[in-house]
C-alpha cells in the first residue's frame, strides 16, 4: 500500500519570532518513504533539523522582522503494509525490576500525565484486578473511550490527563492522556505518539486532521493502542515520539500567533498511481 501524506499550515505572526515542530516523518518510518519529504516554507526561509532526545525529527525555523506569516507545506508517499496494528493479548507486562533503563522514564508523571494524583489510587482500584499485561491496557482503552466524549469544538492546548478525566471531554490527544496516566500508574511504561492516521479502510470523517495515540511496553517490544478509536486501524505513519504532547508539539511558535489555514492529507493512493 502507498499513502500520500502531508500538510498545508500557514500561521499569522505580528513579531520576529522562532518556530520548532516535529514536521518530518519519524525516523523509525523513514526508510517507507519512496521519495525524501518536500519541506518548504513561504516566504523561503532557512530550515535547520536536529533529533531531539527521543529521536523525533525537530525543525526550527526563524521568522525575521517584516514577516507577517509563514506557510509550512510538506508532501510525501509513503510505503505501509496495510496490516491493522499488532494484536498479541499473550504480551506479557514485565515487573519494574527487570525493565530496560530506557523505558524508566516513561513511568513517571510528565507535562500532562499526572500520574502522582488521585488518579493513581482511581487506577488500581478500576483495574487491579484485571489480569496485568495486554488485557489491562485493553481495559483501560475501552473505560477511556467511554468515560470521554469526543468534542473537536472543546479542544484546549493545555488540559491535562486528570483535567480531561474529571471534564470527560476532549480530542485525541485527551484520550491518549489519559489512557497513558492510567497505564503509568499501573507501572506500564507508556509514551504519546502523534502523526498520520488517514480514514483507510473505515468511513471518511472528515476534516483530516494529525492524530494521537500512545504505545504501552509490553514483553519486550513498544506496541501501539488507541483510546481515541478503540479499535485496530490501518497506516499509522508516525511522526514523533515522548512522554506527552508537550514534547512533540507539531508547531510551537515563541509569541503570539494565530492559526490562518490548517489542512492535512493522509490518503491511500491507488497502485497506478505509483
Amino acid at each position: 500500500m502507498h499513502i500520500q501524506i502531508g500538510y498545508d499550515i500557514e500561521l499569522n505572526v505580528n513579531a520576529p519570532t522562532m518556530l520548532l515542530g516535529a514536521l518530518n516523518v519519524h525516523p523509525s518510518r523513514q526508510h517507507d518513504l519512496l521519495a525524501p519529504e518536500v519541506l518548504r516554507t513561504e516566504p523561503a526561509l532557512p530550515i535547520e533539523q536536529y533529533r531531539d532526545s527521543f529521536d523525533n525529527v525537530i525543525t526550527r525555523i526563524v521568522v525575521p522582522f517584516g514577516t507577517p506569516s509563514i506557510r509550512i507545506t510538506n508532501s510525501a508517499v509513503v510505503r505501509d503494509s496495510g496490516e491493522l496494528d499488532e494484536i498479541n493479548p499473550q504480551a506479557r507486562q514485565v515487573p519494574l525490576s527487570e525493565l530496560p533503563a530506557e523505558t524508566l522514564q516513561f513511568l513517571l508523571p510528565s507535562r500532562y500525565c499526572e500520574v502522582d494524583s488521585e488518579l493513581l489510587g482511581f487506577a488500581w482500584n478500576q483495574f487491579g484486578h484485571i489480569e496485568s499485561g495486554w488485557e489491562r491496557v485493553r481495559a483501560i482503552c475501552t473505560y477511556v473511550n467511554q468515560h470521554i466524549r469526543f468534542d473537536y469544538m472543546q479542544a484546549r492546548a493545555n488540559r491535562t490527563a486528570l483535567e480531561g478525566w474529571r471534564e470527560r471531554v476532549g480530542v485525541c490527544r485527551d484520550f491518549s492522556h489519559l489512557a497513558i496516566t492510567l497505564c503509568r500508574a499501573m507501572n506500564l511504561p507508556a509514551r504519546y505518539s502523534t502523526g498520520y492516521l488517514g480514514d483507510i479502510g473505515i468511513p471518511a470523517m472528515p476534516p483530516m486532521d494529525f492524530s494521537a495515540w500512545f504505545q504501552v511496553y509490553l514483553g519486550d517490544k513498544w506496541y501501539t493502542f488507541d483510546a481515541r478509536h478503540n479499535r485496530t486501524r490501518i497506516g499509522r505513519i508516525v511522526m514523533a515520539i515522548g512522554r506527552d504532547a508537550a514534547d512533540v508539539p507539531i508547531t510551537m511558535v515563541f509569541g503570539p500567533n494565530s492559526l490562518a489555514r490548517f489542512e492535512v492529507i493522509s490518503d491511500e493512493l491507488p497502485e497506478v498511481q505509483v
